[in-house]
């Protein structure tokens, strides 16, 4: 049995990017800057992230045997990401995401073809792929087998971090079931029903999280834990896309609790870490490695983490 720091499961899909001038209007023509062609899902770039970090990590999700299944499956070995949980069924095909960047901003619109898709059973699951696991990183899609790998995760000692872009089924059950959700401005919107995201973030806590963080984009992040409420700024680089930015934020994000950092500490590299990889298109050709992310932190002293609420949130 293989040493995981990170088993991550979740949908997984080929991504094709185009970078257009401007976002054309409807019965508007216009032409590609940059076209590419690159591995996607939220769960699987954040794999990608940690491979590139220096981590070990592992993926199970669901691809058909068709060619951007194996394209897909080529592209995580490439990257160092093991693939032996992958499971590839004949009967389906591989998901797609078609994806439009609007260069002056960077800003993308993504359409997702998973139409001849389906959720992955529990009993497709080898049970001892987890036996070795530090982290399990999940999206909380195909909630039986989620749940079924949250109960094994929590009996090797495995810690749970959840990436809930939008609302999932079962969502209450599955809050208060990990350890670290780190969740996106949208769903604090439609769960919460909120803007207020320290206030997300205490009642993500409040389900029994060690710790909990909403990201907002450009507009930086919050997290927080049993010591307080922290605000890290979004750094400044010159984005090209965000596409993956959140999903790349995971992966740093399970690199700094596997180094025992602080969170504050933690915010930092994954909001620098994901800033990085918007400067190049794609959720996956820009994200850097470690030793890219510690030099460009170096020129970025002033920009830490603040404390904005102090126990705040045990009380």
């Amino acid at each position: 049995m293989n040493n995981y720091d990170c088993l991550g499961f979740g949908i997984c899909a080929a991504d094709y990017l185009c970078l257009v001038p401007r976002y054309p209007e409807l019965d508007e023509k216009t032409e590609a800057v940059e076209f590419s062609h690159q591995g996607g899902g939220p769960v699987a770039t954040a794999l990608v992230t940690l491979a590139r970090l220096g981590r070990q990590t592992s993926f199970i999700s669901l691809i058909g045997a068709d060619a951007n299944g194996k394209f897909i499956r080529d592209e995580f070995e490439r990257e160092g990401v093991d693939t032996t949980g992958m499971i590839v069924d004949k009967a389906v095909a591989t998901n797609q995401a078609f994806i439009w960047i609007d260069r002056p901003s960077g800003k993308k619109s993504i359409v997702l073809n998973n139409q001849n898709h389906r959720q992955i059973a529990p009993s497709e699951i080898v049970r001892n792929h987890i036996g070795s696991a530090k982290y399990l990183l999940l999206d909380g899609r195909d909630s039986d087998a989620s749940f079924e790998l949250i109960k094994w995760a929590k009996a090797t000692g495995a810690k749970i971090v959840l990436d809930a872009g939008s609302l999932r089924h079962r969502m209450e059950a599955l809050l208060a079931a990990v350890d670290y959700p780190v969740v996106s401005r949208a769903f604090c919107q439609q769960y919460f029903e909120t803007d207020d995201y320290e206030q997300a973030v205490q009642q993500l806590l409040n389900f029994g999280a060690i710790a909990a963080v909403v990201t907002n984009g450009n507009q930086g992040c919050f997290g927080g834990d049993a010591s307080g409420v922290y605000f890290q700024k979004a750094f400044s680089v010159e984005v090209v896309d965000t596409t993956g930015a959140g999903d790349v934020f995971h992966g740093a994000f399970v690199f700094g609790l596997l180094n025992n950092w602080k969170l504050p500490e933690i915010l930092r590299f994954a909001s620098a870490t994901a800033a990085l990889k918007c400067t190049r298109i794609g959720g996956r050709s820009g994200i850097p490695d470690l030793a890219t992310v510690n030099k460009f932190l170096e020129s970025q002293r002033g920009e830490t983490a603040t404390c904005i609420l102090w126990n705040s949130i045990l009380g």
